[in-house]
């Protein structure tokens, strides 16, 4: 009796981790998924138990052992030091494909950019606990930023918006900065009596610095509702996202092509009208031939899509995934 090959695709975030078992002719076959798996928030340790836990809770749904394509995105793997090294940290796992090129290591920017378009004149930008960039071209030309915080000149996604939401909080209740409803809603958020039980809590340890990033719903909240400080929180990260797809855009070449810019994440995905009508103003006046795209299905997508291109299935195996997927396989064309 043959038994049919199974691909496993994975998008990991900060937050959160979907992995799926695919067959060849796109059919999903199961679904798991867990909490956030990026090497630089949780460490290569912790992020290899997730994936390893993640791909054998699959194959043991599907009473395999190991499986004949991995593709995995994964936040966290930016540099091809931190690719090698998690390569290197799962090479004895029993999932691990017989051929070292059925499996593949990426940055989740990738996942992101095939969810949202198959042009191969495209930019993604990835704005969920952190932020991150992609650019690709038909020439085969490839753009990337180091995506490692202040160091690497990066600031934005939820975990910068959520320390500098506390900043301008903490500012403003002691006098030093302009009042903001800040003051209360961060304390709110994480379950304390006040901004001083937060900036404690932070300072011993009893409340998780990664944890910054929850506070971006806030500031959106807050925003909408009129507060100063939040609205300038929010326009400094459209402006930023509009100039990693400008500058990525601008290196390769295509500022004077018609190109998508596929946007997603947890901040994006908010569908906050204050962000996006900034980046879409923003891309008109400094890219006026960038197509914005907020993707409305989960990154995974993309990465199941990859999966099966990557193992050369036909055109109606990539079509089927999106439709098993349950959803709308391209992404919405926020602006024409």
């Amino acid at each position: 009796m043959t038994v049919e090959p199974v691909f496993v695709a994975i998008d990991g975030g900060g937050s959160k981790t979907d992995a799926y078992a695919v067959a060849p002719d796109g059919r999903v076959l199961a679904a798991a998924h867990a909490g956030g798996s990026s090497p630089q928030i949780i460490g290569l340790d912790d992020a290899v138990a997730v994936i390893d836990d993640l791909i054998d809770g699959l194959l043991a749904q599907l009473s395999l052992r190991r499986a004949d394509r991995v593709n995995a995105y994964l936040s966290g793997l930016d540099l091809p030091e931190e690719i090698d090294a998690f390569r290197r940290a799962v090479s004895t796992k029993r999932w691990l494909p017989a051929r070292a090129d059925e499996f593949v290591a990426e940055n989740d920017t990738f996942a992101l950019l095939r969810a949202g378009t198959d042009e191969r004149n495209a930019v993604a930008v990835v704005c969920g606990t952190g932020m991150n960039t992609v650019g690709v071209t038909e020439r085969g030309d490839v753009v990337r930023f180091p995506a490692l915080g202040t160091i690497s000149g990066d600031w934005g996604g939820g975990w910068s918006l959520g320390e500098s939401a506390l900043w301008h909080a903490v500012r403003a209740a002691d006098g030093r900065g302009p009042e903001s409803t800040l003051v209360e809603s961060i304390p709110a958020m994480f379950g304390v009596a006040d901004l001083d039980a937060v900036v404690r809590g932070l300072h011993f340890g009893s409340i998780d610095p990664n944890s910054l990033s929850r506070l971006a719903p806030a500031v959106l909240a807050a925003s909408r509702e009129g507060d100063g400080i939040a609205a300038g929180l929010v326009d400094r990260q459209a402006d930023e996202i509009v100039s990693c797809a400008v500058a990525a855009l601008r290196r390769l070449d295509l500022l004077g092509v018609d190109a998508p810019v596929v946007l997603g994440g947890g901040v994006v995905a908010s569908g906050d009208a204050r962000l996006l009508d900034r980046v879409q103003a923003g891309l008109a006046v400094r890219a006026p031939r960038g197509r914005m795209r907020l993707v409305v299905d989960p990154p995974v997508l993309g990465a199941l899509l990859l999966t099966l291109e990557s193992a050369g299935c036909d055109a109606e195996a990539v079509e089927r995934v999106g439709a098993d997927f349950g959803g709308r396989r391209d992404a919405w064309a926020a602006a024409s």
